[in-house]
């Protein structure tokens, strides 16, 4: 059949599966959104308030439900406002298609109005990018780009398409979209080597990344702890993959880890590594990164072997058929020694913080506890982030959703609106900084535009926390930029917004807020009002050993 270069997007994206798209009109697009208009029965668009809320909206509904997020933009100002989006994605290793158009194929290359090479610009920060201009490779070029997104370590793919190829016609003819293959590139000898190491450990510790969630191998991760009889630590991109109750689990690693969990790999006799790339915010010191340790690195992207940190034995393969094969192979392990040291640590370092005032993570506590730990949670990046991701207790993959490798302020909100789109089904909670709401607040106008029933949680201490944690401790308390005291009222701006505002400022009103605010199934933001001087910890400074990780006793104690 004869179609619109517009309509086979359309087509492409209903063989695809895609139901949701986000994105922003302009000159260039229309064609498509004309043609999105007559097939609004079947994929539904929300309309943010801003491109860069599109891009995060897709990121957080293909990270909540693990199909490809969809957005799509016109040329020059809007595809440039997708940038920050794409690389989040792209960091992170999430499947993302990013379709733009662009000006007419004649008047590319002479800085026609609202002309930009945008498959240039991303190319650093896309698994590829296309620039059609051909309308009868449109269907193939699409249905490509949705197979690079999702095959092996996931990622981005920008399609960019001038106006002209969207208008005209050629013959289409329907597909099944081919099956995702993740090749495993190990061989049985590489196998048999991650055998011998295991076998011979007396202090194993897994450390786990956000590859266990890409692969839907939180059950395979699950049997192999408990076949090695290891102790286990996530990332920031693996909360969820191990339970965050059982009692191997020891926390986060790294900068902001648990003193369990960075003593522990400092000390263990061997370090598995599943899906985790070895980042600078987890190894700190990477000549003095488990030291004592042999290390196992089981990850299908080859290139990240031996980047920053050496494996004795790497597998290169999807991490669920190596767990599977792995675990069918082993004999059961026992370390009772070692474990009841690990439980040592964790009693003795627990995470603690101040009981009296108003503080995150007690908001975070409370709703772990009103939530029965079932909630999908967001976050921006700063402080809030990190109690987010101490004090709530993750169980299952794909509910804990935040910007790890490009650490994007603004991200939230917008990946809280896709990951409700994906999850109708879950309450969805996104926690933010006042200084990180203030970047991309206005996409509580697409919430309440919708009625999608978000909940948005800002810790507001008026000033840019993380980064004066830092001035406190290693800058003189020289607060350059960083204090947030003007008039601004985010109560008034969400109401301005159509949505539910409430303050909350002292401890007994944290949880009738939560309550209420899922009770009412509306887009809710609730105001949390904390001391400015909280800080997180434990905490390891830039450069030093994760074994140097201190807390606020340790502060105390050196006076």
């Amino acid at each position: 059949m004869q179609l619109t270069g517009a309509e086979i997007i359309v087509e492409c994206l209903k063989e695809q599966g895609v139901d949701t798209v986000f994105g922003y009109p302009g000159g260039t697009i229309l064609n498509v959104y004309d043609a999105l208009y007559k097939h609004s029965d079947e994929i539904f668009h929300v309309l943010t308030s801003h491109e860069q809320g599109a891009a995060h909206a897709a990121d957080g509904y293909a990270r909540a439900t693990g199909k490809v997020g969809v957005c799509m933009a016109t040329s020059g100002p809007g595809a440039t406002n997708l940038v920050t989006g794409i690389a989040t994605a792209y960091m992170d290793s999430v499947p993302m298609v990013a379709i733009t158009a662009n000006v007419n194929l004649p008047l590319l290359g002479k800085d026609t109005f609202q002309e930009v090479d945008i498959a240039g610009v991303t190319m650093p920060i896309t698994k590829h990018g296309y620039i059609v201009k051909d309308v009868n490779i449109l269907a193939q070029t699409i249905r490509k780009a949705f197979a690079i997104a999702k095959s092996g370590r996931p990622g981005p793919v920008l399609v960019d398409v001038t106006k002209d190829v969207t208008a005209n016609t050629c013959e289409f003819e329907p597909m099944e979209p081919a099956k995702t293959e993740r090749t495993s590139k190990y061989t049985q000898e590489d196998i048999g080597q991650a055998l011998k190491l295991i076998q011979k450990a007396q202090k194993p510790f897994i450390y786990l990344g956000g590859g266990a969630i890409l692969s839907d191998a939180a059950d395979e991760v699950r049997a192999f702890a408990k076949k090695l009889d290891a102790p286990v630590c996530d990332t920031l991109m693996g909360k969820g993959a191990y339970d965050g109750y059982d009692p191997l689990y020891t926390g986060m690693i790294g900068m902001h880890g648990t003193k369990a969990s960075n003593l522990g790999v400092s000390e263990c006799d061997l370090l598995v590594a599943l899906g985790a790339r070895f980042s600078d915010r987890v190894v700190g010191n990477a000549k003095k990164f488990a030291s004592n340790a042999r290390v196992l690195h089981i990850d299908i992207d080859a290139a990240e072997i031996n980047k920053n940190i050496h494996a004795d034995v790497a597998v290169v393969g999807d991490l669920k058929q190596v767990l599977s094969e792995l675990c069918m192979r082993m004999e059961q392990a026992s370390h009772p020694e070692w474990t009841a040291h690990i439980r040592e640590l964790k009693e003795k370092y627990p995470l603690k913080y101040d009981q009296e005032a108003l503080s995150c993570p007690y908001v975070m506590e409370e709703l772990d506890r009103i939530t029965k730990g079932e909630a999908l949670v967001t976050t921006d990046v700063g402080q809030h982030q990190m109690w987010a991701a101490q004090f709530y207790h993750y169980t299952k993959p794909r509910t804990f959703l935040s910007s790890g490798g490009l650490g994007t302020m603004g991200y939230g909100l917008g990946a809280c609106l896709g990951a409700k789109m994906g999850r109708p089904e879950k309450i969805c909670v996104n926690i933010a900084g006042d200084g990180c709401f203030r970047m991309n607040m206005n996409e509580l106008a697409t919430a309440s535009r919708y009625n999608i029933p978000i909940i948005q949680i800002v810790i507001n201490n008026h000033v840019l926390g993380m980064v004066r944690q830092w001035q406190t401790l290693f800058y003189g308390e020289r607060y350059s930029q960083t204090v947030l005291e003007d008039a601004v009222d985010f109560c008034k701006v969400a109401e301005g917004l159509g949505c539910i505002a409430i303050r909350v400022t002292k401890k007994e009103e944290v949880a009738p807020a939560i309550e209420r605010a899922i009770a009412l199934q509306k887009p809710v933001m609730i105001e949390c009002v904390i001391p400015k001087d909280d800080k997180v910890f434990p905490m390891v400074p830039a450069g030093a050993a994760i074994s140097e990780v201190f807390d606020g006793d340790d502060l105390a104690a050196k006076g």
